[in-house]
């Protein structure tokens, strides 16, 4: 059977079966109510598309950043990685976010919130980057560096032409994961007040009183998100296939 029959057959069960379950629920829909504030949810999705790929950037370098620092030879940069690395994902991204503006953002004068949640995002996201990206260049065998310096290749062309490209193609499925996690971790925004998707939904369903109406369309909006960069991953992943 086709990848491409068996997905489709997939997803119309699974439809199928949300739509049976929402046939059996007696609720008296209101889509018309909620389609008044369509501009409201539209600029919310917006505001989320954009704060999404400003953190996906800033995490990517942070990460990169971090996993150097996890790495370093010296002690004191080592240990600046780690406790960065450790605290972050030790602790709530909300609390993260409620100190980060509440806090560091006003002890520095900072008051735009839509930067101060984008850092914050980024921030969270690169400790888990960090170590994505140190497991892939650890997972490159050393004999992999003993044979590019073998062959004359100095340390960077090492690095760009054969740990690179295999690390890449190890750390892709991860590095997608956290991307997909990321874009759903700014729903949490809406605690400093950030006009995005989720604040959006929320705020309708408050003119609305119509909680399914005002959320289903936040469901799809977050799956028009992430499910490319699922879909990117995999070619990509098809793509350095033959680096290994």
């Amino acid at each position: 059977m086709p990848r491409w029959l068996a997905h489709t057959i997939v997803v119309v069960l699974f439809a199928a079966l949300i739509a049976l379950a929402f046939s059996r629920v007696n609720y008296a829909w209101n889509w018309a109510g909620v389609w008044e504030y369509r501009q409201k949810l539209l600029q919310g999705f917006g505001v989320t598309v954009g704060i999404s790929v400003a953190a996906l950037v800033a995490s990517t370098l942070i990460g990169m950043l971090a996993a150097v620092l996890l790495e370093s030879k010296n002690p004191l940069l080592e240990a600046v990685g780690r406790v960065y690395v450790e605290v972050i994902r030790g602790t709530p991204l909300l609390v993260q976010l409620l100190i980060g503006f509440y806090v560091v953002a006003s002890a520095v004068g900072l008051e735009n919130r839509y930067v101060v949640g984008v850092l914050v995002l980024a921030l969270f996201s690169g400790a888990y980057m960090a170590e994505i990206f140190r497991g892939g260049l650890a997972a490159i065998p050393q004999t992999q560096r003993d044979s590019a310096r073998a062959i004359g290749l100095t340390p960077w062309q090492s690095f760009r032409l054969v740990i690179l490209p295999q690390a890449v193609r190890l750390v892709l499925p991860a590095v997608a994961g956290q991307f997909v996690s990321l874009i759903k971790d700014s729903s949490l925004l809406s605690v400093i007040a950030v006009s995005e998707f989720t604040l959006a939904a929320q705020e309708v369903n408050s003119f609305t009183y119509s909680t399914l109406e005002s959320y289903l369309p936040l469901a799809a909006g977050y799956l028009l998100l992430t499910l490319p960069l699922s879909a990117m991953s995999r070619l990509l992943e098809r793509r350095y296939r033959y680096e290994a």
